[in-house]
């Protein structure tokens, strides 16, 4: 048997370097062991290596970035099952790819373990403020699932900047000086403040907060397992708060229902908004717009979105800038170009003289189409039938904003605007007059971009975004 020794539970370069050893020297994974501790006589315990027979041997990305997950499981056996991922590797260059591979659908759960276990750990550390020699204070005790401290903490540096704090776990601590983060030696429970007189203040908060007739038991404790209730303060009240719950839903359902906000609904019968879909219903203002726009039941696709989300900028702008639909980002944030098409859009902009603050950047359609998968909200294309019952309201952000050159990103946007299907990518860079006066320039969506695949046909296509965008700054 061949020794690798690390020194400590979590010392990745120290796998990877004896891994490499290992591999290079052609040892089987069964013949491998992975020990933590000095107390090996060396690195192999069956003398010096013979020379690498396959030093060209690379390891993929992904799989550093897998197995830098994995040896943060609290499992046994993460060493031997990441070195046999490793020696497989080198004639199955697509292993990672075998989701169904017993040892690949393995390591992936267990990454996804670690990965829940950083999430829980940002959920569920309740710091206690105490009094110290360089002044205030605060102090966690947590005991993670997997040992996540050292990937985790880099959070609360960025989340409480300006706080001292510290952070004991089982597995190490992490100090917060307001300029450095340190890692130290494990702790115990003793070792942190059992209590302060925040905790009362929070307490308070959480029992005003809590819903009785929302309480699901069993997705409750999904999400907040057991085994962290004994470091939150919280979980005290958990007991008395559950078992009162139904009584609490009886009160609420008995009690008389609130009085109407006068000053909301005064509000929303100034701006029309019972009749914001009848063509007689002319907003005066891009603000009026924006409110009315919220109660728009044209098409379907307000059912699913979080808000209609109308365009931002300038309000006499001579560029209309004009997307497809809001993103996932867009539909939380309610403004147009957030997200990591927004950014690119941005550098476009920046790079072509044009200043996005005086631009009016707005889509075609108001409201996120998306279908959910998991935890996530895929993009969807909307139908012709939805791009024409929201043309309604690109129209009237065209009549208030007046512009005199309008940029259309992708198919969706030039079909708003033109009330025509054209193809991008043969019309771009040519200039349509309309009616109004406005002229029309077509080009690729930003996300077009980031969906290319090819670094060079990226950057080529990147490049001719920017010199699209720098004939419309020359007709401005």
């Amino acid at each position: 048997m061949r020794v690798a020794t690390l020194a400590n539970e979590t010392d990745f370069d120290g796998w990877r370097a004896g891994a490499r050893a290992l591999r290079q020297a052609g040892v089987q994974p069964g013949e491998a062991v992975f020990r933590v501790g000095r107390s090996a006589s060396g690195l192999f315990d069956d003398g010096p290596l013979p020379p690498p027979p396959d030093a060209g041997f690379h390891t993929p990305r992904a799989f550093v970035d897998l197995a830098q997950a994995v040896i943060l499981h609290r499992s046994e056996d993460r060493f031997d099952l990441l070195y046999r991922l490793l020696w497989r590797l080198k004639a199955e260059p697509d292993l990672l790819r075998v989701v169904t591979d017993v040892d690949v659908a393995d390591a992936l759960e267990r990454a996804k373990n670690v990965s829940r276990a950083s999430h829980k750990m940002k959920a569920f550390v309740r710091f206690r403020r105490i009094e110290a020699a360089d002044g205030e204070r605060w102090v966690a005790w947590f005991e993670p699932a997997h040992r996540v401290l050292e990937r985790t903490a880099p959070f609360f540096a960025r989340r409480f900047p300006t706080m001292l704090w510290s952070i004991l776990t089982p597995d190490g601590s992490a100090v917060w000086d307001g300029e450095t983060l340190t890692f130290g030696p494990p702790a115990t429970r003793d070792m942190a403040p059992s209590e302060d007189e925040v905790e009362e203040f929070w307490k308070t908060y959480y029992a005003s907060t809590f819903n009785p007739a929302r309480l699901k038991l069993k997705t409750m404790q999904g999400e907040m397992p057991k085994r962290y209730w004994n470091n939150l303060p919280e979980a005290a009240l958990i007991r008395e708060l559950t078992a009162q719950s139904s009584a609490r839903t009886e009160t609420m359902v008995a009690a008389p229902a609130s009085a109407p906000n006068l000053r909301l609904a005064k509000t929303l019968s100034r701006i029309g908004r019972d009749h914001a879909f009848d063509e007689g219903f002319v907003p005066s203002t891009l603000e009026e717009l924006g409110q009315a726009v919220q109660a728009c039941r044209r098409c379907p696709l307000w059912r699913d979105a979080t808000q209609g989300v109308c365009g931002a900028g300038a309000k006499q702008a001579p560029l209309m800038i004009v997307g497809e639909q809001p993103g996932d980002q867009e539909d939380l944030a309610g403004r147009p170009f957030v997200g990591p098409a927004g950014q690119v859009l941005d550098e476009a902009l920046v790079e072509a003289g044009i200043d996005r603050e005086d631009a009016f950047v707005t889509n075609a359609v108001k409201h996120f189409k998306h279908e959910p998968r998991g935890k996530r909200r895929i993009h969807r294309t909307p139908l012709v039938s939805e791009v024409s019952a929201c043309r309604w309201w690109l129209d009237a952000e065209r009549r208030l904003v007046r512009p005199k050159v309008i940029v259309t990103l992708g198919a969706t946007a030039a079909l708003g605007v033109l009330n025509r299907k054209i193809t991008v990518t043969q019309a771009r860079g040519a200039v349509l007059t309309q009616p109004d006066g406005a002229r029309v320039v077509a080009n690729v969506h930003p996300a077009y971009l980031l969906r290319l695949p090819d670094e060079a046909a990226r950057i080529a296509e990147r490049r001719r975004f920017v010199e699209d965008l720098k004939l419309v700054r020359a007709l401005l």
